[in-house]
């Protein structure tokens, strides 16, 4: 279920206030209050980790196997990613989504954010570095870069909001179940950073991976194969979004670029329709 006609913020304080008063039901409040705090946390601990190693260049982090078979154990944590993430993403894959928990239905945008948030702590914490370093900024440019790498970060952040912030961070699952309601996703979305480009939170993903202070062999392999998957995965994305919206898509597709953003052009049309998913 989508709603267009509602702003981002009337859209998640209404989700909100229905889940600080919910009907009763223990068992289902506990069950969304608990994995509420497990998918937030691990959220969290996902983001934290990818901040940090990829600052240092993917050089520090907890993996500890012998070479060479860590490039091996390394290039499977990298394919786990984009391969989970995609198979959920397909019909089937939400299906199975739906009847791993009680409730899966309601809770499925919860359990995925959970799944892909392992995915991504694994990735980072687990990573086993090669103890080579190319380059590190120092003076002047390590502000610089320092500066880049934040602004990636702040850009994946208002690209994440743009898109539907429930649904990017698991909240819509738990919240709504806590509400006894069914989850509303946003509709298309067409604003902010989706009205400059379509895919601006793939973009500002892969531009995390380059705006680094320190480069490594370890850093440029795992920045060249999610930027492969930054550039690809939209596609089956937008196949998905064809399916569901039709010639709507169609026409926002034919006045929005991709990935890269047509400057200095400014387009204002009716179809600028609320944020969304």
């Amino acid at each position: 279920m989508a709603e267009p006609t509602q702003t981002h913020i009337s859209r998640i304080l209404r989700l909100l206030l229905a889940a600080l008063r919910p009907p009763p039901g223990a068992g289902r409040i506990a069950l969304a209050l608990t994995l509420g705090v497990i998918c937030h946390a691990i959220f969290a601990a996902a983001v934290l980790a990818m901040i940090v190693a990829m600052a240092f260049g993917m050089s520090q982090s907890l993996g500890a196997v012998p070479w060479p078979w860590a490039a091996l154990a390394n290039a499977a944590l990298i394919a786990q990613f984009p391969l989970v993430h995609s198979v959920l993403l397909t019909r089937r894959g939400g299906a199975w989504l739906s009847r791993l928990l009680p409730e899966g239905g309601t809770l499925a945008t919860t359990t995925y954010a959970i799944i892909a948030s392992l995915q991504l702590l694994a990735l980072f914490a687990l990573w086993t570095p090669s103890g080579i370093v190319w380059w590190r900024a120092e003076g002047a440019m390590l502000w610089v870069t320092l500066a880049a790498y934040t602004a990636s970060w702040l850009f994946l952040i208002k690209a994440s909001w743009d898109a539907g912030a429930e649904v990017q961070s698991g909240a819509l699952g738990w919240l709504s179940l806590m509400a006894k309601r069914r989850p509303v996703f946003p509709d298309m979305p067409e604003r902010g950073t989706f009205r400059i480009i379509r895919q601006p939170i793939y973009l500002a993903f892969a531009l995390t991976t380059w705006c680094v202070p320190v480069w490594t062999p370890d850093h440029l392999f795992l920045a060249v194969s999610l930027t492969a998957y930054c550039l690809a995965a939209p596609m089956l994305k937008e196949r998905r979004f064809r399916a569901r919206y039709g010639p709507r898509f169609d026409a926002y597709a034919a006045r929005t670029p991709y990935m890269i953003p047509q400057l200095g052009r400014t387009k204002r049309t009716s179809h600028d329709s609320p944020p969304a998913e």
